[in-house]
């Protein structure tokens, strides 16, 4: 198993196809009761597959257990990618509270800058605010030395039709966007990766596998759902109401093997984010992601089935 390693967007370092995302329902296990140190040890096991992306926030909660982990290595072969919430007691947050923000990201992190500093979970309703107050200060901040990238996330689950991602790639202020993509909504497609490509902007794939897809339950739920509201032909899907024609034709191991296959060889996407507690998982997800690409005509049934939906986040 080997992981390529791609240019992030038009001037970014050379990263790992997969990151180690820190937050989501895991938390590098810290929610589901794993020790500190066994959270730094995944960290250094991501580092020994080659992973050399790796993605937190203010707000999850590891980004002293990241520092702890990566503390003695070269800091020019890692890549990190941290945020500050868009949001701070149900108000959009101010320019005065980017600078104190990264300092102190940067204090846990044990770093003198981060790679890429994202504006976190940015809803369309206050883009145009911090395109006005936000940007300048981060330009400063990036002036400064302190971040390299700037970056913007979209809440996917909240804006699953990419509302805010839509005029963000339209815009020369954004280096790096993180975008939800997946086998059930692939809308990014056509509204925001076919824009970062022209104008070389990284991105940064997540929900690439939500409950959705790693819970065959849930899946034939959603599946029944969007046949009911006709957003997939179910001639299309046919019987097939678990995608078994993803292990049957595609050569997929399981569905959570095709979903990270399937994201990874999607043009446009240059990282997909993984977050796991356990190192099992963990190198499950590498083998999928440096593994093959599913078959061509497999991709082509995924793409005609999943064609009109845009309203969903595989959560």
């Amino acid at each position: 198993m080997e992981l390529d390693y791609v240019a992030l967007g038009r001037a970014g370092p050379l990263v790992s196809v997969m990151g180690l995302g820190c937050g989501g329902r895991s938390r590098l296990g810290l929610r589901r009761g794993t020790t500190e140190q066994e959270s730094v040890g995944l960290v250094r096991r991501a580092l020994g597959l080659g992973i050399n992306l790796f993605d937190t926030a203010e707000s999850y909660g590891t980004e002293r257990i990241l520092g702890q982990a990566l503390r003695h290595e070269p800091r020019e072969t890692i890549v990190i990618s941290t945020k500050k919430s868009s949001m701070n007691n149900g108000r959009p947050v101010s320019a005065a509270d980017i600078r104190p923000a990264l300092e102190a990201s940067l204090r846990r992190l044990g770093l003198d800058y981060v790679d890429i500093y994202h504006v976190h979970g940015l809803a369309p309703r206050h883009y145009d605010y911090a395109v006005n107050e936000l940007v300048p200060e981060l330009l400063a901040l990036r002036d400064e030395g302190k971040l390299r990238l700037l970056g913007v996330t979209e809440p996917f689950s909240r804006d699953p039709r990419h509302e805010m991602l839509r005029r963000a790639v339209q815009d020369g202020c954004w280096d790096v966007v993180m975008v939800g993509f997946n086998i059930l909504n692939q809308s990014a497609r056509e509204h925001v990766l076919a824009a970062t490509r022209k104008k070389g902007i990284g991105t940064l794939a997540m929900f690439a596998l939500r409950r959705a897809l790693s819970d065959l339950a849930h899946l034939r739920a959603a599946l029944a759902d969007l046949r009911k509201r006709r957003l997939i032909d179910a001639r299309l899907l046919g019987q097939d109401d678990g995608l078994g024609f993803l292990i049957r034709d595609g050569g997929a191991a399981n569905l959570q093997d095709a979903a990270y296959r399937f994201c990874r060889y999607e043009p446009g996407v240059d990282v997909v984010l993984s977050g796991t507690g356990r190192v099992g998982h963990l190198e499950r997800n590498a083998a999928s992601v440096s593994g093959p690409p599913l078959q061509p005509e497999v991709v082509a049934r995924l793409r005609e089935i999943f064609a009109r939906v845009s309203d969903v986040s595989g959560n």
